[in-house]
């Protein structure tokens, strides 16, 4: 049973496929078998036993594969089976991520471009509600510019607009013309904001003037008030420059109307009041405390004299406590930053404001944060100083007199943009 068939070795391969040692074929691919092997695996590692020439295996058909799971090409989550996704933008890969640093980019710049669009459009807006009437540079023999900028703001007591009913109701009475019923000059400089009050009733010289219809008047000596009633706007700021030796850069002036409705475009002013008050003639009843004001009773405290000790004095100091608050509540970030408010107290406050022909949007908010800081106490309110509250006078009754030393220190102070330390009238 030793005998094998013929052409067989002892090794079990035909004789004739033995290779001499010294001896390498190559395949007919032109490489060695050991070549051809690797060629085929990518791991190095020709299959064993196998027939030369034989094309090699698939990966998933190698027995010495067996229990390796073949590598699945990724599939997007969305993928059902079918044609694969589109993915724009021509990458190989899966789908980019969404660049959402640009989308939020253009978000901004589009809400920039529209937040300034609208304050342009505020802007013009507003600037055409001006009423620019006084024109300054008119006016002769004026004080040089002093340092600083000096504002002479204005509360007069016109009907302008005023129904018969309204004028009832908000005990304004009936007379004709026009009257001063508020003078203040605000000064704001580097040395902080100044509110001085000047009284309606204060005994002045109202400088010569050429009147509307060319008449030439001398100069002449009677109440600040009456500079007002003859020549307006104009011959009133005159006035107070000869007077004072002070530069007025702006005017400004409001009437009943614009007030109240200004008042209500806010919502009313909040004011504390020390003590009750009480004036049939200009309807004023107010309870000592704090206290919510509409338009009409806030027009009903600043025109309140008759239940003030010192009548005109006292009825000033509740005008610039009550200015200071109106204008702290005006610019304050609820309004300013509230469109559906901040419209309507813009209209109302402007719709009857007057001005100087070179007032801008910007020299006005300049006066209305000044006058709110003074009321945040980063600057001062005072009266003009005063000797005599009681002056009689040859054809004006009682006057105020002014104390000419410590007055003329004070706005030597405001024209010069100096500390004020000048003791004045509280």
């Amino acid at each position: 049973m030793d005998a094998w068939r013929d052409g067989w070795t002892d090794e079990g391969e035909p004789e004739g496929a033995r290779v001499m040692p010294h001896v390498r074929r190559e395949d007919r691919y032109g490489g060695r078998p050991d070549d051809r092997g690797r060629q085929a695996y990518p791991g190095g590692h020709p299959q064993q036993g196998r027939t030369h020439g034989e094309p090699p295996l698939p990966p998933e058909l190698d027995p010495r594969r067996a229990g390796r799971v073949p590598r699945q090409p990724q599939r997007d989550p969305g993928y059902d089976g079918g044609a694969p996704p589109y993915r724009g933008g021509g990458g190989s890969g899966p789908g980019r991520p969404r660049n959402w640093r640009k989308r939020i980019t253009y978000g901004v710049l589009t809400l920039v471009v529209a937040l300034i669009a609208t304050s342009i459009g505020t802007y013009f807006w507003a600037d055409g509600k001006l009423a620019r009437t006084v024109d300054l540079s008119t006016l002769p023999d004026r004080p040089p510019v002093g340092k600083g900028t000096n504002y002479l703001i204005v509360g007069s007591d016109s009907r302008d607009g005023m129904s018969a009913a309204e004028k009832k109701e908000l005990h304004t009475g009936s007379a004709d013309g026009k009257r001063t019923d508020s003078m203040m000059v605000l000064h704001i400089g580097s040395n902080g904001d100044t509110l001085m009050s000047l009284p309606r009733d204060s005994y002045v010289t109202i400088p010569a003037f050429t009147g509307e219809s060319g008449k030439h008047y001398p100069a002449t000596t009677h109440k600040l008030n009456t500079a007002y009633s003859w020549g307006g706007g104009a011959l009133l700021t005159q006035t107070v420059e000869h007077d004072t030796g002070i530069h007025i850069d702006h005017y400004a002036e409001i009437g009943f109307t614009g007030f109240v409705n200004l008042v209500n475009a806010l919502g009313g002013v909040n004011m504390c009041l020390p003590n009750a008050i009480h004036d049939t003639a200009s309807g004023a009843d107010f309870k000592a405390g704090c206290q919510e004001f509409t338009g009409q009773q806030s027009l009903e405290f600043v025109r309140e004299r008759h239940a003030e000790a010192d009548q005109d004095l006292g009825r000033m100091r509740n005008q610039q406590k009550f200015l200071a608050t109106l204008a702290h509540q005006a610019a304050s970030p609820s309004t300013v930053l509230n469109p559906f408010k901040l419209y309507p107290v813009l209209g109302a406050g402007l719709e009857t404001l007057e001005v100087d022909k070179s007032m801008n949007l910007y020299d006005l908010s300049q006066m209305f944060f000044a006058m709110k800081d003074v009321s945040g106490g980063n600057g001062k309110s005072l009266t003009v100083p005063i000797s005599n509250p009681n002056l009689p006078t040859p054809s004006d009754g009682d006057a105020v007199a002014w104390d000419t030393t410590r007055a003329h220190e004070l706005f030597s102070q405001l024209q010069n943009d100096q500390p004020v330390t000048a003791t004045a009238s509280n």
